[in-house]
């Protein structure tokens, strides 16, 4: 079992650290392919603070709601049943590490699997082009990932996103190509040749 995490975040402004304003978190069986959890929650952010204005998302549409939703900390009891002890998986897992690591320094998290990584290591092995375009919507299309089971919801989402990286990162050809055996059998994290492959381990 794996948990693949999004944030969705408002964006560094002058003055102001880049705060998280919504997670989703997709929990999902790598053996069988099966999303098996799907959990959300929007984030508090005071109503006076900016956003970056290239902060993607529809936050802009919520303020409200996001001044008067809970706290990182109030979430921590069901964030932290759902991130310790399990796998994680991100897209550009830094910014994902990076908050767990401000709001929870003291705890252990992953190992890490980070699909923009694998990706990027994927080029010149499995024919990728040496400079793709590893946004996860692109990646998305390229391996066919089109049955995120969330209707009505679409890019920067955070629920969304969590789902799409849990999905791409079934697909992604790890196995057969670059022989990798499956983490819930006791993945290695790295191809024959010995070469880290997207795999992070513990904190930052």
């Amino acid at each position: 079992m794996l948990a693949a995490i999004d944030f969705e975040t408002t964006g560094t402004v002058k003055g102001f650290p880049n705060e998280p304003w919504q997670v989703g978190i997709c929990t999902f069986d790598d053996e069988t392919g099966e999303l098996c959890e799907l959990w959300e929650s929007y984030l508090k952010v005071d109503p006076d603070r900016p956003f970056s204005r290239h902060a993607p998302g529809r936050w802009a549409q919520i303020r409200e709601e996001l001044a008067s939703s809970p706290s990182f900390y109030e979430i921590w009891p069901e964030l932290a049943r759902r991130t310790i002890g399990i796998g994680l998986v991100a897209h550009n897992a830094s910014t994902e590490r990076t908050i767990l690591a401000h709001y929870a320094p003291l705890t252990r998290f992953g190992p890490w699997f980070d699909t923009l990584k694998i990706a990027r290591e994927l080029c010149g092995v499995s024919g990728m082009a040496k400079t793709p375009d590893c946004r996860l919507e692109s990646l998305c299309r390229r391996f066919s990932v089109d049955n995120v089971p969330l209707k009505g919801r679409t890019w920067h989402d955070a629920l969304f996103d969590a789902a799409a990286t849990a999905l791409l990162f079934m697909k992604l050809p790890r196995r057969n190509e670059l022989g990798i055996r499956n983490f819930s059998t006791g993945w290695t994290g790295f191809r024959q040749d010995g070469q880290n492959l997207g795999r992070m381990d513990g904190n930052p």
